[in-house]
This record gives C-alpha cells, sequence and structure tokens, in this order.
C-alpha cells in the first residue's frame, strides 16, 4: 500500500514537472527563432510531446524488463560515495550527472527518466536545426512523405534516448557537435559540451569525432588561414594524446604495446561474449558486407525478436529503402565535390559503424548502439536527395558545384 502511494506521489511529481520543461523548451525556442527564422516552435513542440510518449513506453518497459536505468538511480545514492567520486569517464560519468539531482533536489526515479528524456529530446532539436540549416529545401519520399518530419518521428530512435542513462546525453552531445562544427569560432560552446560530452561518456566514440574534426578543418573553408586550421588541428592532438590512455582504457588497450593484435584479441572476445544471448548473433563468421548490413538493418521481419522486433524491423526497412536511393551514378560525383559537412558526417558513419560491427554480436544492443549515429547518415541521404530534386525543379542549375554552393 504504501509503495503504491509513493508511486503515486512520484508520478504526480512528473506531471508537475512537464510544463516546467514545456516553459523552458518556449525560452530556448525563441533563441533559436532569433538567430533561424525557419525554426518552428509547432514542429518542435510536437516533437517533445511525441518524445515524452517514448519516455512513458521506455517506463512502462523499464518496470517488467531488465534496465540499466535502475542501475543509474541507485548508484548515486550508495554511502560513502561523494559527488566528485563519480568524475570519471564512461558508466561513471551518468552518475556524476545524475548525483545532484537524486542527493541534493531529491528527484525520484520517475523525475530522473524524465529529465533524461528532456536531454534526449534536446538532440533532436540540434537534428533538426542540422538539417535545415543546411538544407531549405522540402523533400518528398515514397511519392508523398514529408523526409524530415519522418526521419524526425522514428520511433526506435526516440526509444532509446528516452531513459536515464547513456543514450539521451550522448544523442545529444552528437548533435550538438554536429551542429557547432558548421561554424565553430561562433558557436565554440557547443563545440566544446558536445565534445565534453561524447568523451566523457565514450570516450573511443569521441575518438572518432575528433579524427573526423581534424580532416574536416583541413580540408573545409578555403577561408580559414593555414596557421589557424594548423593551430585548431594541434590542439585537438593535444587533447588526443592528453586523454588517451581514457580512450584506449575503453578497450582494454591502455597499457598495449601492440595496439592491433590486442585490440583483434578485444574484438573476438567481446563478440563471443555478446554472441552467447538470446538475439546474438555470428557476426565474427560474417564477411565485412554482412557485418554492414547487419549493423544497419537487423533485424529485419525474418528475424525479429518479439513484438518489439516487428517494429524495429518496419523501421529498419525504411532505413533500407532510404539507403537504395543512395545506389545512383550520380552519387558517386554527388560525394566527391559535396561539402565538407556532407563528407564528415559519412566518414563519422563510416568510421562508427566499421568500429561497432566488431564488438556487436546482440542484435538487441545493435538496435539502441546504432541510434547514436544514424542521423549522420540521413543527413548524407537527405543532402543527396535534395540536389537530386533541385536539378529536377531547376534544370539550369546543372553542376553540382554550383548546387553545394547555393545550399551551403
Amino acid at each position: 500500500m504504501l509503495t503504491d502511494i509513493n508511486l503515486l506521489l512520484n508520478i504526480a511529481q512528473v506531471i508537475f514537472l512537464i510544463p516546467f520543461l514545456y516553459l523552458l523548451n518556449q525560452e530556448i525556442f525563441k533563441r533559436l527563432k532569433r538567430r533561424h527564422t525557419f525554426f518552428s516552435f509547432r514542429l518542435m513542440n510536437s516533437l517533445f510531446f511525441y518524445h515524452l510518449l517514448f519516455g512513458a513506453i521506455y517506463y512502462t518497459y523499464a518496470s517488467v524488463n531488465p534496465s540499466d536505468s535502475h542501475r543509474y538511480f541507485k548508484v548515486p545514492q550508495r554511502e560513502g560515495k561523494e559527488w566528485l567520486d563519480f568524475a570519471t569517464t564512461g558508466t561513471g560519468f551518468i552518475d556524476f550527472i545524475s548525483y545532484p539531482f537524486i542527493n541534493y533536489l531529491g528527484f525520484s526515479y520517475e523525475m530522473m527518466m524524465l529529465l533524461f528524456t528532456w536531454i534526449g529530446y534536446l538532440g533532436f532539436v540540434y537534428a533538426y536545426l542540422i538539417f535545415r540549416e543546411n538544407i531549405p529545401h522540402s523533400i518528398k519520399v515514397f511519392k508523398k512523405i514529408n523526409l524530415l518530419p519522418l526521419l524526425l518521428f522514428l520511433p526506435n530512435m526516440h526509444f532509446w534516448t528516452a531513459s536515464l542513462g547513456k543514450g539521451a546525453p550522448i544523442f545529444l552531445g552528437l548533435m550538438m557537435f554536429a551542429y557547432a562544427v558548421k561554424n565553430p569560432e561562433k558557436r565554440w560552446q557547443g563545440l566544446f559540451f558536445g565534445s565534453l560530452l561524447v568523451f566523457c561518456i565514450r570516450p573511443h566514440i569521441f575518438l572518432l569525432v575528433a579524427v573526423v574534426a581534424v580532416l574536416g578543418i583541413l580540408l573545409g573553408k578555403k577561408q580559414i588561414e593555414w596557421k589557424k586550421k594548423l593551430v585548431y588541428t594541434g590542439l585537438i592532438a593535444g587533447v588526443l594524446l592528453i586523454f588517451k590512455d581514457q580512450i584506449l582504457g575503453v578497450v582494454n588497450l591502455g597499457n598495449s604495446q601492440d595496439l592491433i593484435g590486442d585490440f583483434i584479441a578485444f574484438t573476438n572476445k567481446r563478440a563471443d561474449s555478446l554472441g552467447q544471448a538470446t538475439s546474438g548473433v555470428a557476426m565474427s563468421e560474417y564477411s565485412l558486407f554482412e557485418k554492414f548490413f547487419t549493423f544497419w538493418f537487423r533485424p529485419l521481419f525474418f528475424d525479429a525478436p518479439g513484438f518489439f522486433g516487428v517494429i524495429v524491423s518496419a523501421e529498419n526497412l525504411i532505413y533500407l529503402l532510404l539507403v537504395v536511393k543512395l545506389f545512383k551514378r550520380n552519387f558517386i560525383k554527388f560525394i566527391k565535390i559535396a561539402p565538407v559537412k556532407v563528407k564528415m558526417s559519412l566518414l563519422l558513419f563510416l568510421l562508427s559503424s566499421f568500429a561497432m560491427t566488431f564488438v556487436m554480436s546482440n542484435l538487441g544492443i545493435i538496435i539502441r548502439q546504432k541510434t547514436m549515429v544514424m542521423y549522420f547518415l540521413f543527413f548524407v541521404i537527405y543532402y543527396f536527395l535534395a540536389h537530386e530534386q533541385m536539378l529536377k525543379s531547376k534544370p539550369k542549375l546543372r553542376s553540382l558545384k554550383a548546387f553545394s554552393q547555393k545550399a551551403a
């Protein structure tokens, strides 16, 4: 009886917190509207309530299934632990974020779930900005469907970014970084905090982001002097050297003398252990093409694990149909002269996919982990389709270079 009363009180607190977050959103939106005239309050508010729905769905799911969210709520409350004791990378950093809300502000498990749901939502706001700022054109797919809302409302992307855990903040960090990197000198705060979130949560993903950023700086805007490019590159390289132990420590290579050999041994061991689960797949036995296909598009209906798997399969089918649109002769020509931000997105997506396919042999983990990087692929697809549509609507705009300069 007492437990039921506490649960009702916690849910009531969540209900009162939602209007506060809604009003906070409006203030954030006003600032964004001043920077971007295209910003849509209506779309972003609709997306907010849609994401809250998935927060409720995940909360229900976690009440009857094992979920890391329970661990992330309990650990910061352990006796003998202070706030700074959790100031580490990886799992500990989520405890570090959660600690003051749980111990100082008295947030319940339900309130923490809502807080992280909101953090994940902010990632979608930045994703929206990335697409609309770089591609002002409305793109239709499958004859009548507007592509951008379709991408923003994909259910699997919302499910895994609507709970207490790593998914929401790292998605925010990646989208914040991708938004800020277009204009790093004016958006350095977003670049810094986005990079910090990615590094603190998944240092190995930060390594990939840093490598892609260096390439983007070196190959990017011609108006940036080479001296500045070298300074930026040196700063990133310095950060990587300072924190190399934390980055390599994620895959137990902090003290390795043979990085390649030890990495291969680690990935084989990791793949074998993950493959023992009920949704395990024999990734170590697959060709590189099969690894990529599994990571990007499985489960499909033939290997869907239960009702949830059927929903994910439907979404994976959409991914597959969108990727098929890249199989055109024009795409190779396009990517050669595409803006650096498009090339960076494609490179980050491919590098992340390559790294993850070697350590994942469980469809459940694959479904969750690929939410981090799928929007980088979507951006490439969206930009390419915008180019194709522009050429059809404006025949005079014949060169890809002219389109890239127009859309940039």
